[in-house]
């Protein structure tokens, strides 16, 4: 386990992991220096006398020039009592320096895992479900960081300071520490022997369970009218029953195996104590007392750290899982990101298309979605496409973007290969409207300048791009104009409202090429033919705007130069 755990932690947290780890061991030495104050009162309440023939305490008491016995001790319960404060204090400071580490370390996983998921590409994320994403990037991310590695951090400071606790006991009387071990450990073997590999699969099952709860859900309200008007939310609530089923059922029985450790450690400490008198009576030790006294002030600490190491362990163990879905989510990433801004690509001349194939991963090796193409996408045309469902018509616009890369062939730029290092340059210099356009829980200009923060908008450009895509007497009807929010998914706009969003995002960007992938074939004939006449009207008022379109209807490529049947 600490091999997997060392193994993602990456190299950047090294030096700081190996500071918690000694934090972790002086917060132990502090927790037994707490604990080690404490023997020179113990001593002094069971035997008084202990003040004048033990050999540290009367060197004290001549040191410090006490008369009374009672000064002394009044005296040394003082100096305990500043020395736990200090110690308490020290324990603090530390605790927010491994909690401080264990939160970095959930955002650099979190962040990591969501641009990596990113960066993989439409394809990857066309192969997953979303919401899985989703929660791998949040939930697993922190129950890595909170369910195994600070119980990890803690449960070393618990081992050590055990250690250091069974050390003292056996220099001072080894009887007693023999007794102490001979308590805790039969009985905490057998509760990790018994629950070692169903905590694992506890965990394992009860995330199962959670993933397929948030499909449910997610599924449910994505699709709303579809599974009313099919009757379909009994069975997606019934899924969504099942899951809760699966991890009440988990929960009441991990709930019961967390509390084992108490039950267990509680149960040990009485055995011992037993022993302990029993011993003493068989034996009439002189010291039987004192010694009774000693276990009884190291059981006080013991205990809750053989509780403690129990807990953590099981919280380890039930939350191990994550680690393997993080190390997948951490694959392929890069260990430096550069923020820097991107350099936009201007067409200077045309983007080539040659000897293009594609064929998707989990396709048969026979079956490709485009084949042998070659065309040419001169600066100022107007393209039409047009081809028959399934002929790989979208499929070939996301490899122009830059989403997909060629089985065979390659697309250049003014010739310049498109790469996975060219398309992000590229990408930032098009405009792309698709059938079902994405809008944002946002305003109307957020919506437009996507991905620029409000107060950085340029509010003379998005006027202007307003006014190009004609929707100049929508935004004026609205109660706060372009900062008028729209709602989640664009529920309170219409089909050709969201799609001169759609246009007017493009042209906020200021791209130089323009790709519209069936843009108007879910709307009206009114729409459609008021949108490409906005369309139109842009390739007048721009003559070096390139536009490309794909579309099933002849009326949406009259104003284009060229058609092309694929």
């Amino acid at each position: 386990m600490m091999k997997a755990l060392f193994e993602i932690i990456p190299k950047k947290f090294r030096a700081a992991t190996c500071g918690v780890v000694l934090s972790a061991l002086l917060r132990a030495m502090l927790n037994f220096a707490g604990l080690a104050v404490l023997l020179p009162v113990l001593l002094m309440v069971l035997n008084s006398q202990q003040i004048h023939s033990n050999q540290i305490l009367s060197t004290l008491y001549e040191w410090g020039g006490f008369t009374t016995d009672q000064q002394f001790i009044a005296a040394t319960c003082a100096v305990v009592i500043g020395v736990i404060a200090l110690k308490q204090a020290c324990n603090l400071l530390l605790q927010r320096v491994q909690r401080r580490y264990v939160v970095r370390l959930y955002k650099y996983f979190s962040v990591k895992i969501f641009r990596n998921y990113h960066d993989r590409g439409l394809a990857f994320i066309k192969r997953q479900n979303t919401a899985i994403l989703s929660r791998n990037v949040n939930f697993i991310c922190y129950n890595l960081v909170m369910g195994v590695i600070s119980p990890t951090i803690s449960m070393i400071c618990e081992v050590l300071l055990l250690g250091l606790l069974l050390a003292a006991l056996m220099w001072y009387n080894p009887m007693i520490a023999l007794l102490a071990v001979a308590a805790f450990i039969p009985l905490s073997w057998v509760y990790v022997v018994i629950l070692r590999g169903k905590l694992r699969d506890y965990g394992q099952r009860e995330n199962e369970a959670r993933r397929q709860q948030a499909r449910a859900v997610v599924e449910t309200f994505r699709g709303y009218t579809d599974i009313e008007i099919n009757n379909a939310f009994p069975t997606m609530q019934r899924r969504f029953e099942q899951s809760l089923d699966t991890i009440a059922e988990i929960k009441s029985r991990t709930d019961i195996i967390g509390a084992m450790p108490s039950i267990i450690a509680e149960m040990s400490v009485a055995l011992a104590m037993v022993v302990l008198i029993l011993l003493g009576t068989a034996t009439s030790h002189p010291d039987t007392s004192l010694i009774f006294g000693i276990f009884a002030v190291a059981a006080i600490r013991i205990l809750p750290t053989v509780r403690a190491i129990m807990a953590q362990w099981w919280q380890i163990r039930y939350n191990y899982y994550c680690i393997d879905i993080v190390r997948e989510g951490l694959e392929e990433a890069d260990e430096i990101e550069n923020d820097a801004p991107i350099q936009r690509i201007e067409l200077g001349s045309a983007i080539e298309v040659e000897g293009l194939g594609f064929r998707f991963e989990d396709a048969d090796k026979e079956q490709w979605t485009l084949r042998d193409l070659n065309l040419t996408i001169r600066k100022g045309e107007k393209i039409g496409i047009r081809g028959t469902s399934g002929a790989g018509k979208t499929t070939l616009f996301n490899l122009l973007l830059g989403f997909l890369t060629p089985t065979e062939g390659e697309i250049k730029i003014d010739g310049q290969r498109l790469d996975r290092t060219l398309a992000r340059r590229w990408q930032t210099s098009i405009g792309y409207v698709s059938q079902n356009v994405y809008i944002e829980d946002s305003t109307i200009a957020g919506n437009i300048a996507l991905g620029v923060d409000t107060d950085k908008i340029d509010r003379e450009r998005l006027a202007d791009v307003i006014r190009r895509a004609r929707l100049e007497e929508f935004v004026a009807q609205l109660p706060n104009g372009a900062d008028t929010a729209i709602g989640e998914c664009g529920n309170r706009l219409s089909g050709g409202q969201r799609q001169r969003i759609g246009i007017a995002r493009a042209l906020y960007k200021q791209a130089d090429v323009l790709f519209f992938d069936e843009a108007t074939s879910s709307l009206d004939d009114r729409t459609e033919q008021e949108i490409n006449h906005a369309i139109e009207q842009l390739s007048r008022e721009q003559s070096t705007l390139t536009i490309v379109v794909i579309a099933h209807r002849s009326t949406s490529l009259e104003y284009c130069d060229r058609i092309i049947e694929i």
